[in-house]
């Protein structure tokens, strides 16, 4: 997750190519999970069966048809068309657990093959995630410490003074507000580009958000920079594409969203659209106080606003299942946080995130309906199929453009990913781009780490 390079993993090595669609991959030599039953090509082809039937992650796998057994150390991919050139990075989002594992240990405490091993799980706010070393594992990045911990802590104010009080060495999230009173303690905060963005997500089935004019009318009445400046302190850059600027494969959209109130006006009067009156929902989250700022925005344009903020799991619990024929779904606009870069960097990934043919296009903005939805489908597919880099780009330079027209759901910008941390205690760490924490070859100073 520094630099999206694929490494083997349960792999000996690179998969192999048998045909245009076939390739097979051998396990390396003995692998255990961390109840030291062997993992078994059988578990292999489970766990890329159980994601690819996923509604939110089959969407990455949609160019496999099947994995199957060849012998005790091999599985055989085979797939619907031509991958090209990231076929290896795609293969490398699943993760492998024993296929006995019952679902509802899936869900409480997993059985993985890595370094470490869960020893302890309470999510809930306030609770830990307690890791210990997987004694079994034999790959190339071995724990580095007895024990490590991680704090769930939700709350800004009660992580930073967490960190303050050294009861954890490292915190992702880092609240740019109180970068002064995290680096007076004596620890470092460290902003990395990356893609995490707040996004707007529009009732594609509901008028007058079905009409893309009034779609881009909302995003042309939001003064991006004030956002940038006045709340997550300047450390963002405002949206010129689905992906930032030095990500590889950008391409600079023909619709950009820059400030301007009066082409706002001009679009809803195009539209037709008079007197717009809509509820927000956000998360109750920092992107709340984005909501306040857009809710300023919107007013000026003529645009009355409710803002309703939501925890995480309600903003979305009414949203997903796929809308029965002619029923509408319960919102006007949700403005929440996404970065699907803690899956992998590619465009062709990220654009399958959140345009691809799941639980987002279907059951939430419900863009798949539309005949703009199965015009980028198509040329996702031509891109994803051809081994020229060249034709790869151009097919995606039109994908973005298109979908930066339609904006079923569109990012605001792109904010940069604060982390803090003790330098000193934890030799070989460096902050990743995502979300996340990543502590593979990290040693810390320390008996135990609480991050």
């Amino acid at each position: 997750m520094h630099t999206y390079r694929t490494e083997p993993g349960l792999a000996a090595d690179v998969p192999v190519q048998i045909s245009e669609i076939e390739y097979e991959v051998t396990l390396r030599e003995n692998p255990l999970f961390s109840d030291g039953t062997p993992v078994t090509v059988t578990d292999v082809c489970n766990a890329f069966a159980r994601n690819m039937a996923n509604d939110l992650y089959g969407s990455f796998l949609s160019f496999i048809d099947k994995v199957t057994v060849k012998d005790e150390q091999t599985i055989r991919i085979t797939l619907n068309s031509p991958m090209g050139i990231l076929l290896k990075e795609r293969l490398a989002l699943v993760r492998v657990f024993p296929a006995a594992l019952p679902d509802e240990a899936l869900s409480t405490l997993p059985i993985g093959s890595g370094p470490w091993r869960y020893e302890s799980i309470d999510g809930a706010d306030g609770g830990a995630l307690s890791f210990v070393p997987n004694e079994h594992y034999t790959g190339s990045f071995p724990a580095t410490c007895k024990r490590m911990v991680w704090s769930v802590i939700l709350d800004d104010k009660k992580r930073t003074e967490a960190l303050q009080n050294r009861e954890v060495l490292c915190m992702e999230a880092a609240p740019e507000v109180l970068a002064d009173q995290i680096t007076e303690s004596g620890a470092t905060v460290e902003y990395v580009p990356g893609f995490n963005a707040p996004f707007l997500m529009f009732n594609c089935l509901k008028e007058p958000f079905d009409n893309p004019r009034v779609r881009q009318a909302l995003l042309y009445a939001i003064d991006v920079d004030n956002l940038i400046a006045r709340c997550v302190g300047g450390h963002g850059r405002p949206c010129t594409s689905l992906l930032p600027d030095y990500f590889r494969g950008y391409h600079r959209a023909a619709t950009v969203y820059s400030y301007d109130p009066e082409k706002a006006r001009a679009l809803l009067a195009e539209a037709e659209v008079e007197e717009l009156a809509l509820t927000l929902r956000c998360n109750d989250n920092w992107v709340s106080d984005l909501a306040a700022a857009i809710k300023e925005d919107w007013e000026a344009v003529g645009v009355a606003v409710t803002v309703q903020p939501q925890a995480t799991e309600a903003l979305f619990a009414d949203l997903s299942e796929v809308p029965a024929k002619g029923e509408e779904l319960p919102f006007d606009v949700v403005l929440s946080p996404g970065d699907p870069t803690c899956f992998g960097n590619d465009p062709d990934l990220i654009m399958s995130w959140w345009y691809g043919d799941n639980v987002w296009t279907r059951a939430r903005s419900c863009w798949a309906t539309s005949p703009e939805f199965k015009q980028l489908s198509r040329m996702l597919t031509r891109a994803r199929t051809t081994d020229d880099e060249n034709e790869q780009q151009d097919l995606w330079n039109l994908c973005f453009d298109l979908i930066a027209a339609e904006a079923p759901l569109y990012p605001l910008f792109h904010r940069e990913t604060a982390t803090a941390y003790y330098a000193p205690n934890l030799e070989g760490y460096d902050p990743i781009s995502a979300t996340g924490l990543l502590l593979l070859g990290t040693t810390p100073m320390e008996e135990a780490t609480t991050l």
